[in-house]
């Protein structure tokens, strides 16, 4: 398997070898949150996608181990590829918009993040969570997906700029299908819906909606988007049936070398923690040796690199 570089969250320190962190106080006024880099992001540090996956009420709380249990964290486990940087926040009382942009705003500040293709999904709670959030900021979000949610912001005209696919289940008795009828209608008195999607599954009950998350085809909709599109619209190729779910898990494979890293913050003052700097437009090492109180020599024997070693932005340089 590649090595991946993973942001140890508080401290700008990295970890190789691990594909998903959990990341822990590390956003001002933010969710805790699970963080996930395709494999390839270190070799190749070009831009990518951004997939948020907001949970609902049934893994709320502080357990961040609890946002494990289903969605895109699970289904990348059990072998489903996402090419892109999945973030997983969890909250334990609603979705605050707000909150959730403070963590895309800090993935953009420390990883190399293609905005023109951010992507929202959630589920449940999640589902409300996920429309709020693209009613809030629909010049942000390329596509949205949401399941068995409503809206609570009284003004939903902005999910009328964004290519939305929303499912509910006729069947489904915790959040009932007319919460999400609401919002269509809703979003009917805005004015033009030609990039909303809205599947009313026949006799489908709340929980089977979770399988849309273990979808290939979930992903590679979100991914047929993007802001830059010449002509935004919605992307209708794509079924969402009974016979589809019922597929969800058909072609996976659990994925036993997918490791996971709890990165709680430690003390500033500790000695043992590998460092790295990103490289950024501008740096040399000397540079990055003053910034980090250390010399080029003490640098090139970390890295296994000459002085005459050219550095690429997005580069890794372990300081520590």
């Amino acid at each position: 398997m590649k090595r991946l570089l993973i942001l140890l969250c508080c401290f700008c320190c990295f970890s190789v070898n691990a594909q998903i962190i959990a990341c822990r106080d590390s956003v001002r006024d933010a969710y805790d949150f699970w963080l996930y880099l395709p494999d390839d992001y270190v070799e190749e540090p070009t831009p990518k996608p951004v997939v948020i996956f907001l949970h609902g009420r049934s893994l709320s709380g502080t357990d961040l181990t609890s946002v494990l249990r289903y969605g895109c964290l699970d289904a990348l486990r059990r072998g489903r590829e996402i090419d892109a940087i999945v973030l997983a926040p969890q909250t334990n009382n609603g979705w605050s918009p707000e909150k959730v942009m403070r963590i895309y705003d800090w993935t953009r500040r420390h990883y190399a993040v293609d905005t023109a293709r951010l992507y929202v999904l959630g589920m449940s709670m999640g589902g409300y969570g996920t429309m709020d959030f693209v009613a809030t900021y629909p010049d942000k979000v390329a596509a949205a997906m949401a399941l068995c949610g409503g809206c609570t912001k009284k003004d939903v005209c902005g999910l009328n700029e964004v290519p939305l696919w929303i499912v509910h289940g006729t069947a489904d008795t915790a959040v009932p299908v007319s919460q999400s009828e609401k919002v269509v209608n809703d979003m009917i008195q805005c004015g033009d819906t030609s990039l909303l999607r809205f599947d009313k599954m026949k006799g489908v009950q709340h929980g089977t909606l979770a399988r849309i998350f273990y979808l290939e085809q979930t992903y590679d909709w979100l991914f047929s988007h993007a802001l830059t599109d010449s002509v935004r619209q919605v992307n209708k190729e794509y079924d969402m049936s009974r016979s589809v779910l019922q597929s969800a898990y058909s072609d996976l494979v659990r994925n036993q070398t997918l490791k996971l890293i709890d990165a709680r913050p430690r003390k500033s003052g500790a000695s043992s923690k590998i460092q790295y700097h990103i490289v950024k437009n501008g740096d040399t090492l000397s540079s990055i040796a003053k910034k980090h109180k250390t010399t080029v020599s003490k640098l090139c024997q970390l890295n296994r690199i000459t002085e005459a070693g050219v550095l690429r932005v997005g580069q890794r340089v372990r300081v520590k």
